[in-house]
């Protein structure tokens, strides 16, 4: 499954209209606010268009005939109008602002828990940046759509048709002349609303980029201050930043050019009523009163026309949003948990078996080919080879962070996507030589993922720790379990890191141990402390090991070589020794 979120969503460019009802299930709690907030956008558009017929019938029958204690009635009657239109108008984006804000909560955690539920290869395959930018910016695309953009856009859509039907209500003809324009305006939209779109489509992914740029140079700074790159760091960014500033300066050219040609047509409609208007009252089929009426309905109809050109480049806006946003909704983990049943078992006692098991990242490459092992319970096995071939991979399918492409992998006899994440984590530690923490205290991260002394006091921890024998590796941070943690910062030294992750995944007894060079970044006095640790897990633990330094692996019971997509046997230490430095001339 292709898990690039920007080749999935060009090829799924939905519609304006696909657009919007792929969106409207998300709005299933919010509807009866979305109707009652309508209602009151359609009541303050209907003061609204009441204003200009009860001006006509002020200035018809007692402006003309100098009867100003009507006018006096009639403004009295409209100021109440005006003052139940701005209560109306108050509630309406009260009850959208709230909806909005409810809408990007809503999602946002949707999206998070999208991305807890996606494999590891999803991660592989989208840079964080570009992630965290769908979460944030395109949201709020969307949430600014909601909270200010649709009341606005309701609102405008009501006064334009109810002054529609007034103007073609007041006068046919001139109605018909009034609104021709808009038919202009109408396929005009029409024809340029997928540019727009477009536009800011590649705008928001430009903007993804930028952020994904950052991101990565800012984690891997220290990198660039030791090679002394500032360079290459500020041409990457500004490389970035250039494309961003394009695509920005395109959607903004996209965006704004409605307003104008909207303006334009506005202009042509009122002098279009105008000359006709006065041609009518010239021959006695029109009044003056209706006259001022018909242009305050035109401005009615016009003015908010005006202003869906904006609101349509922000609705725009938003769908581009939702289009990278609704990509990763869509995704699915193709790495299910199967239903357990005699055909996924197998007569072995074997711990875990490859059977003829191959693997590819990419369509385009193999990693591995026809692997067929067996680790039995107990035993230490040892993964060597020249960089590159294959060794974390071998060790991240046993762990089942990725499925093989073809063939299988047993796990007690079972298949192993038989057994759900819980339980597999359970059975099976992976300690990475990049160890993964999380802000926080030594105690949060040794207990991470692991409810069985999660109601532990740091008393009852400690002990659970001494009878690990791990005891002694607590004692190396100042304030033992409640060390401050900073994965951005220089509180902790990569060693102590590594001994965080090492006392989590020996803390949950795993029947499986993989450690893929976990003592690379460790003194060797600690080095011996942990494999004297390891020596002393249950005998039913199995160990895999994946180490360049010879003396880690000098205890293994068999000694496997990786290379080139093969699995080999090595068999004595001074083979696979002399495997390695053949694989290593080869490669």
């Amino acid at each position: 499954m292709n898990y690039e979120l920007n080749a999935e969503q060009n090829k799924k460019k939905l519609s304006t209209l696909a657009g919007v009802r792929s969106l409207w299930p998300y709005l299933a709690d919010e509807r009866g606010i979305l109707l009652f907030a309508a209602l009151a956008t359609i009541a303050n558009s209907a003061i609204n268009l009441s204003a200009p017929l009860l001006i006509a019938h002020v200035v018809d029958t007692y402006i003309v005939a100098k009867q100003f204690h009507g006018v006096l009635l009639y403004a009295g009657i409209l100021l109440v109008l005006y003052i139940v239109g701005l209560f109306t108008s108050y509630a309406q984006t009260r009850l959208m602002g709230g909806m909005g804000q409810r809408v990007l909560f809503n999602l946002r955690t949707k999206i998070f828990s999208k991305l807890q539920e996606l494999p590891v290869a999803f991660f592989n395959a989208n840079k964080a940046g570009d992630l965290i930018s769908r979460i944030n910016n395109d949201t709020d695309q969307l949430n600014q759509f909601f909270s200010r953009t649709l009341v606005q856009f309701i609102g405008s859509i009501v006064i334009m048709i109810g002054s529609g039907i007034f103007l073609l209500s007041i006068h046919l003809k001139l109605g018909a002349a009034a609104l021709a324009p808009a038919l202009g305006l109408l396929i005009f939209t029409q024809l340029i609303s997928p540019w727009v779109k477009r536009s800011n489509a590649v705008s928001l992914t430009a903007t993804g980029g930028l952020s994904a740029e950052v991101s990565e140079s800012l984690e891997n700074f220290k990198v660039v201050v030791a090679f002394n790159r500032r360079d290459f760091f500020r041409k990457r960014f500004e490389v970035a930043n250039d494309e961003n500033y394009k695509t920005a300066m395109k959607a903004g050219i996209a965006n704004n050019i409605f307003t104008p040609i909207y303006g334009f047509f506005a202009n042509l409609a009122q002098l279009i009523v105008l000359a006709y208007g006065v041609y009518l009252i010239s021959i006695g089929s029109f009044t003056l009163g209706l006259l001022v009426g018909f242009l305050s309905y035109i401005a009615s109809f016009y003015n908010p026309l005006r202003q869906l050109a904006s609101l349509w480049s922000s609705f725009q806006v938003a769908l581009a949003g939702w289009d990278r946003v609704s990509a990763i909704l869509q995704m699915d983990n193709n790495m299910v948990v199967l239903p357990y049943a005699l055909e996924h078992a197998r007569e072995s006692k074997a711990l875990l078996e490859f059977k003829d098991v191959s693997f590819r990242y990419t369509e385009d490459k193999e990693v591995l080919h026809h692997i067929n092992l067996t680790l039995e319970k107990g035993k230490t096995y040892a993964l060597v080879g020249p960089t590159g071939g294959g060794k974390t991979t071998t060790a991240s399918l046993m762990a089942r962070l990725y499925d093989p492409t073809d063939g299988a992998i047993f796990f007690e006899g079972r298949d192993i996507r038989t057994f759900d994440s819980v339980e597999r984590t359970q059975k099976i530690g992976f300690i990475l030589q990049e160890p993964i923490l999380f802000s926080g205290t030594v105690r949060e991260n040794i207990l991470y993922g692991n409810d069985s002394y999660k109601d532990f006091s740091n008393e009852d921890l400690i002990k659970v720790l001494h009878d690990a024998e791990l005891e002694s590796l607590l004692v190396r941070f100042d304030g033992g379990l409640e060390a401050k943690v900073a994965t951005s910062g220089d509180s902790l030294s990569l060693g102590q890191k590594q001994l965080i992750a090492f006392m989590r995944a020996v803390l949950r007894n795993p029947e499986l141990l993989i450690l893929d060079e976990a003592t690379a970044n460790i003194d060797t006095v600690t080095e011996q402390l942990l494999e004297d640790i390891l020596k002393k897990l249950p005998k039913e633990t199995t160990r895999v090991i994946i180490a360049h330094r010879l003396n880690t692996i000098e205890n293994a019971d068999e000694i496997f070589f990786v290379n080139n997509g093969e699995v080999s046997l090595a068999g004595s230490m001074e083979h696979a020794v002399d495997m390695l430095l053949h694989g290593k001339r080869e490669s």
